[in-house]
């Protein structure tokens, strides 16, 4: 079979909507390629650093790839991601150059091109991320793993608003805890919070094959029995009491359901939000508190903002 990449050059803020973009048009699975990655300082402590080549990467902002299949509808598909990219500019992504290319490539070329960017990372104090395919023996009795593979769904766990949610989860979860994960994706935060010791996490998602992805996840890692997950919209139709809600989306869609999470936690549960690039920092603080909520932290990761809020007790 042959197949095409379409690459988007664009920009970090417009990276998480775009690749969700690529996923629900039927693209296996993302790379990303971020100039900042070539900048970063990174510890060789695990042994997880490989050596990148700047000819991988673009001069300035982001390229974000994608392989789709060459078939008589991939005109058709090609033309509707470029309108759903663009309708972004809605919600006031800034996305950059966006321009797109388009190459084809064989099947072996498809199927290994973005495994070569991803290998295991700690992400957290507890947790390392290891793809399904490595072998990957913990470094300390404590060390808590997740396994995952981004080919069956967008998220290799190691973007910075995942390791945001990650790394407030292993601050607040505690035993037996009762969770909510919005818009779980690959299921990686509701595995790490079952890890942690959450007793039941309820997994939502709009998207049917992210679904299916976060559930296979879920048995990789021996958790299907604490997680449940399923296809709803946000929090219709959801009724608590919790004592979590964690959710890693795009801030305008944050601020839809701020009063339906205030409303479904527990008095004092702590709501965890990320996805939240920095201009749009101010309009999600201000929604969590206008609904009642305290801000107990704000995370800072690069360019991305999480919060950890608490439930005023009634």
């Amino acid at each position: 079979m042959k197949w095409s990449e379409l690459s988007i050059h664009t920009t970090q803020e417009a990276v998480e909507p775009i690749s969700n973009i690529l996923h629900e048009a039927g693209a296996s699975g993302v790379v990303i390629e971020d100039l900042a990655d070539l900048m970063k300082e990174r510890s060789t402590a695990l042994g997880e650093i490989y050596q990148l080549d700047p000819t991988d990467y673009p001069e300035e902002g982001v390229l974000v790839k994608a392989y789709l299949p060459v078939n008589s509808f991939l005109g058709e598909t090609v033309d509707g991601i470029k309108a759903s990219i663009n309708n972004l500019l809605l919600f006031d992504i800034d996305l950059g150059k966006n321009h797109i290319t388009i190459s084809e490539v064989n099947e072996e070329e498809w199927a290994t091109a973005w495994k070569k960017y991803y290998h295991p990372v700690k992400i957290s104090e507890k947790f390392t991320i290891v793809p399904t395919w490595e072998i990957y023996e913990p470094v300390s009795s404590d060390e808590l793993i997740i396994e995952l593979d981004p080919g069956m769904a967008f998220g290799t766990g190691t973007h910075p608003t995942t390791v945001l949610c990650i790394q407030a989860l292993e601050r607040t979860v505690k035993k037996d805890d009762t969770v909510i994960d919005v818009g779980t994706g690959s299921g990686v935060l509701s595995i790490a919070a079952a890890q942690l010791g959450a007793k039941q996490i309820d997994a939502y998602d709009l998207d049917q094959v992210a679904v299916d992805s976060a559930k296979l996840n879920c048995k990789i890692n021996k958790v299907q029995e604490v997680v449940h997950v399923s296809q709803n919209n946000l929090l219709d139709g959801v009724e608590g009491p919790v004592d979590l809600i964690v959710s890693n989306i795009l801030a305008e869609i944050i601020v839809r359901f701020i009063d339906q999470a205030y409303e479904v936690l527990k008095d004092n549960g702590t709501f965890i939000t990320s996805g939240i690039i920095q201009n749009k920092k101010q309009e999600v603080k201000d929604a969590l508190l206008a609904a009642g909520f305290k801000i107990e932290e704000t995370m800072v990761m690069e360019d991305w903002v999480a919060f950890i809020a608490k439930k005023n007790a009634g």
